[in-house]
């Protein structure tokens, strides 16, 4: 009995004398208390085997064909990654996140705090010895805890798939290279958790903020991109009798479209994680204007990209979406903070 009081002061001790130990013990328990609403609920248990399934028979279809089309020849590099980069008869993984990775996130987060005016239980919170900055902390805590597990699920359920069915082991390049992909689609399904937390706050109606999540999904992820194109045509329109003596006329117009389609945080993740898992992509451009130097250039350097290459290529992208991340989240956290919590 002795040591375990002992250890539970020695706990409690620990918590008082840093600073800031208050604050992540509330985290913690916050965290602690959501991890067990999300694991524990029907919507999670759902979204995980939907998730799953449909990231298994993707995986399945590209490792079928894959196993089909390199029976008799010799394998090439980076083979394993070509399950996350192939599309089967639908889409790749790739763009499977990237169009329903967002819906994670959104279901993860859409009621995290509206849910407790509504239940009347965020005034019973507040009133609790933490801080109250750890009541949103935690919430977003335990929406990237779980996240992080279903992707990693995904991710290692994929993988062993693929070692069933080509039968090739993945070297520490392709490690390497799934794990920076892996940490970018935590970042990116964050993003749209913020999201979902944001209009949590926001509106008192758990149907009311996650229809706004679900538009702002919609618009950034469709709308952006087809309204990229009409913006490019008016900003560089291309004239036809000139095109065909003048290229600069349609990578003018081409770059005008791709810098209004980076607005779109799907664009943004598509091309970073398709230049990562991808080691022979060389750029992100879809439209190149090369001269004999270029030209030249491309013929010697026919080799794969080091993953060094890759990131410095994409670090663009990748601060991007770091940084939308943090500021969706720093206005959630701000507007918490800013609103009055009542008890009736």
């Amino acid at each position: 009995m002795r040591d375990r009081a002992g250890k539970i002061y020695l706990r409690r001790s620990l918590y008082e004398v840093f600073p800031g130990g208050r604050l992540v013990k509330g985290i913690l328990t916050i965290c602690r208390k959501e991890l067990a609403d999300h694991f524990s609920s029907t919507r999670f248990i759902l979204l995980f085997y939907l998730i799953l399934m449909v990231s298994l028979v993707t995986a399945f279809m590209v490792g079928s064909g894959l196993r089909d089309e390199l029976k008799d020849v010799a394998k090439p590099t980076f083979v394993f990654l070509m399950l996350f980069t192939s599309p089967g008869k639908l889409f790749s993984l790739i763009q499977f996140i990237a169009i329903f990775g967002p819906l994670m996130g959104i279901i993860l987060g859409f009621d995290a705090i509206n849910r407790e005016r509504s239940s009347r239980t965020l005034s019973k919170l507040v009133s609790q010895p933490i801080y109250r900055d750890a009541i949103i902390n935690g919430k977003f805590l335990a929406g990237l805890v779980t996240i992080i597990v279903l992707l990693l699920a995904i991710i290692l359920m994929i993988s062993g798939l693929g070692l069933l069915l080509i039968g090739v082991v993945p070297g520490p390049e392709e490690i390497m290279r799934l794990f920076i992909y892996f940490v970018i689609s935590v970042f990116y399904i964050a993003f749209w958790l913020g999201i979902s937390i944001l209009f949590s706050v926001a509106f008192r109606s758990m149907a009311t903020s996650a229809l706004a999540a679900i538009a702002c999904w919609i618009f950034f992820s469709f709308f952006v991109a087809m309204g990229a194109s009409v913006l490019a045509d008016v900003i560089s329109p291309i004239d036809p009798t000139r095109a065909a003596n003048n290229p600069e006329l349609i990578i003018d117009h081409e770059q005008t479209r791709k810098i209004i389609s980076l607005f779109s945080p799907m664009t943004l993740y598509s091309e970073a994680t398709t230049i990562i898992l991808d080691p022979l992509r060389k750029t992100t451009q879809s439209l190149l204007l090369m001269g004999p130097m270029e030209r030249l250039s491309i013929s010697r350097f026919q080799n794969p990209l080091p993953l060094s290459e890759s990131i410095y290529i994409v670090f663009p992208h990748l601060i991007c979406l770091f940084a939308i991340t943090l500021v969706c989240f720093a206005i959630s956290y701000a507007s918490f903070l800013r609103q009055e919590v009542r008890s009736t």
